[in-house]
């Protein structure tokens, strides 16, 4: 497989007046193009730090970030957030979609930095909706759908500019069991038909079960890593 995720001594420390507070330290993680990977640990234990790392929100404090054979770490911002828009779809915990839109606008708004017409944008848009089973819902506004609905949108809207790689923080932390379970069944699906890498932090042990493999964080170091056949 070829590794699409390359993090080598990786770290991040953070300052609070005169106080540095080292989240991350000496993180060295491979993960391959196609694979989806749950990042579990204990509240506080670095997660969402290395998810923010690894989709290009943040930078880190030393070590090296490669992405599909980009070194992230080294680029500047401008061309960062030209890399993210291209190569990284991002879901999180709450939906923040824009709430006088439709569902269809909501899913294209990462187009309108593009050079496509609005009727290409519309369609990528509605194709974007039909793979997470929504096409029937494109003219509703977030108000008029429910939670696992909107997430469901979310989704729409990080796969719809066709990134290589989707990371999702605590996705279905807001979600009844039900919508959670069809969420995480959507995230399984773009990952085995659709070849999406996903990397997904969770608290959830039932939610890391939908992956194909769990990298668990401790107090800012790689803890354990279990494998999971693939689905």
């Amino acid at each position: 497989m070829n590794k699409l995720v390359q993090l080598q001594n990786l770290s991040k420390t953070y300052t609070r007046g005169v106080q540095k507070v080292e989240v991350l330290h000496g993180i060295n993680l491979n993960i391959d193009a196609g694979d989806f990977v749950a990042l579990m640990g204990p509240s506080g234990s670095g997660k969402t730090t290395l998810l923010n790392l690894i989709g290009g929100l943040d930078a880190p404090s030393g070590g090296s970030i490669d992405v599909g054979g980009v070194r992230i770490d080294q680029l500047s911002e401008n061309a960062l957030a030209k890399w993210r828009s291209a190569h990284v779809g991002f879901v999180f915990q709450f939906y923040n979609l824009l709430a006088t839109l439709s569902a269809r606008r909501n899913v294209e708004l990462p187009l309108l930095l593009t050079r496509l017409t609005g009727a290409q944008r519309r369609a990528r848009a509605d194709i974007a909706l039909q793979l997470v089973g929504l096409a029937d819902r494109a003219a509703h506004r977030p108000g008029e759908l429910s939670g696992g609905q909107q997430q469901r949108v979310a989704i729409a809207r990080a796969i719809v500019s066709d990134p290589a790689l989707l990371v999702c923080d605590e996705p279905t932390g807001d979600l009844d069991r039900q919508s959670a379970a069809e969420v995480l069944t959507l995230l399984q699906q773009l990952n085995r038909d659709h070849g999406k890498t996903i990397i997904m932090v969770t608290h959830d042990p039932k939610a890391a079960d939908f992956a194909r493999r769990t990298v668990f964080l401790d107090k800012g170091t790689l803890a354990d890593a279990s494998v999971r056949p693939a689905a």
